[in-house]
């Protein structure tokens, strides 16, 4: 669990403190920058001028009432708007300083950079393990059988769920219940080795045994990737959630440390937000 309690938080100053906190500490280098970033579909405007950095190694919650921007902003990172026919988007999205969006960028090897897990768990028709070998496959990155089968392997151990599916690797993906479907998604992501993991809102079709699993997943691979969720509950994201941006009628509102956020944020919209008053 990532955020103390209002109390402890009183007791050791970070409140008070808040306004100045920045001021000592190093800027984490930022896996992707987006500037002025804004999307139409038609004519409807989804996204406006948003700044936002999202820094390595970190995970950043977007929280916000349905319709605000949250999923339009994340799938601008791996340009999964692309395919929306009278999608339009203007500014800048850099994935450590490359334009995403450049003429030569390739928006498959984009994706294999940046994988995606999506709200609904969605297992290829294929095993177990051709759902974890598909990826390296088509990119190449295993010579033999058996490095594919270390990449599955080792792909499923960081999903944490190769104990429970070693005896079924066979058996079609689709057989595995909900929560392992999504876990397997995620190791089907990181049998790529990206360097960025965004995820659509990974819990919303999943009960609470299977949604705490795969939050304590998301701690376990805090660290050693990038991850961006999109999460529809405030309570997730204060439990695993580095930093927090909150959206609002396609806008970025503020954006700052998860426990800041949440105890003492800068714009009435938040703290209506996040207290009830709307959303």
């Amino acid at each position: 669990m990532r955020t103390m309690s209002v109390a402890d938080r009183t007791r050791s100053g970070v409140i008070a403190e808040f306004p100045d906190a920045a001021a000592g500490t190093a800027a984490k280098p930022a896996a992707f920058e987006t500037r002025e970033l804004s999307v139409f579909y038609g004519k409807k405007q989804a996204l406006k001028g948003i700044n936002l950095d999202i820094d390595k190694g970190e995970v950043t919650a977007l929280i916000g009432p349905s319709g605000c921007g949250k999923s339009t902003y994340i799938r601008c990172l791996n340009r999964m708007n692309d395919p929306i026919p009278g999608c339009r988007i203007e500014g800048k999205v850099l994935l450590d300083g490359m334009d995403v969006y450049a003429a030569d960028i390739d928006p498959v090897e984009l994706r294999a950079r940046v994988g995606m897990v999506f709200q609904k768990p969605n297992p290829f028709p294929k095993s177990v393990w051709e759902n974890v070998a598909y990826g390296p496959r088509i990119h190449g990155l295993a010579a033999t059988r058996a490095e594919l089968n270390d990449i599955v392997e080792r792909s499923l151990q960081r999903a944490a769920l190769f104990d429970e599916v070693k005896d079924r690797l066979q058996e079609p993906g689709t057989s595995l219940s909900g929560g392992q479907q999504q876990r397997l998604c995620i190791a089907r992501a990181l049998a790529v080795d990206p360097d960025v993991i965004l995820m659509d809102e990974p819990c919303s079709a999943l009960d609470p045994i299977a949604t705490a699993k795969i939050e304590e997943l998301i701690d376990e691979l805090s660290g050693n990737y990038t991850i961006v969720i999109v999460t529809h509950s405030m309570q997730q994201a204060a439990r695993v959630s580095d930093m927090t941006a909150f959206f609002h009628l396609g806008d970025l509102v503020e954006t700052g440390p998860t426990d800041t956020i949440f105890t003492t944020p800068r714009d009435e919209r938040t703290e209506g937000y996040i207290t009830g008053r709307f959303g």
